[in-house]
């Protein structure tokens, strides 16, 4: 077994425990940062805290921000009348990547999954309903992950929201853009064909 210093192993430790970090990748980025000058190792590890510290949720849709309101929620040229329900923030930001959504967000922060222990009070579903009750919302956009979480936490809104007397949509599943049919699983070729549509 290779001995470095207790300090550079306390530091590949905690690299370690980043996701997708194995054991050889969080000694190269420790290397990396012990190589590094002292200025820019202060600023790497004042912006983690300033992040920790300072990073929270907005107080109507769940997104990341450091302010009240994220910066969707304080745009007033989003439209109002349309919320899209995702998983995460990383969701959110793929959508918002394409440049075509104008709406509202609501982040769940997370997927009904019984086997895990995770029911409806362990994500931000009372947030939801309440905001349907104070806001003027014509449309939802079921945005969940296309996989068996997220189509059992979709399947579990549109019951639980169809009372509202809401259009509810789902977004669309099938073979990616480029993508060759022959390469693509059997979930994915039958979400491409219920997703089918006239041309």
């Amino acid at each position: 077994m290779i001995n470095f210093p207790e300090s550079m192993n306390s530091l590949i430790d905690q690299l370690a425990r980043l996701p997708g970090i194995g054991r050889k990748t969080a000694q190269r980025l420790a290397f990396y940062i012990i190589n590094m000058n002292n200025e820019d190792v202060k600023r790497m590890a004042n912006s983690i805290i300033n992040a920790k510290e300072n990073t929270h949720y907005c107080k109507k849709c769940f997104h990341l921000t450091d302010q009240e309101y994220c910066y969707i929620c304080q745009n007033s040229k989003r439209d109002e009348s349309t919320i899209c329900i995702v998983d995460s923030p990383k969701d959110l930001l793929a959508i918002e990547r394409t440049k075509e959504y104008k709406g509202l967000y609501h982040v769940l922060h997370g997927s009904l999954s019984p086997l895990d222990g995770i029911g409806p009070d362990d994500i931000k579903i009372k947030e939801l309903i309440t905001r349907l009750g104070t806001e003027d919302i014509q449309e939802l956009i079921l945005a969940n992950s296309p996989t068996i979480e997220g189509e059992a936490t979709a399947v579990y809104l549109s019951k639980l929201l169809s009372t509202f007397g809401i259009k509810i949509t789902r977004i669309a599943h099938g073979v990616p853009v480029g993508g060759d049919i022959e390469f693509a699983d059997e979930i994915t070729i039958i979400k491409a064909l219920e997703s089918r549509h006239e041309l």
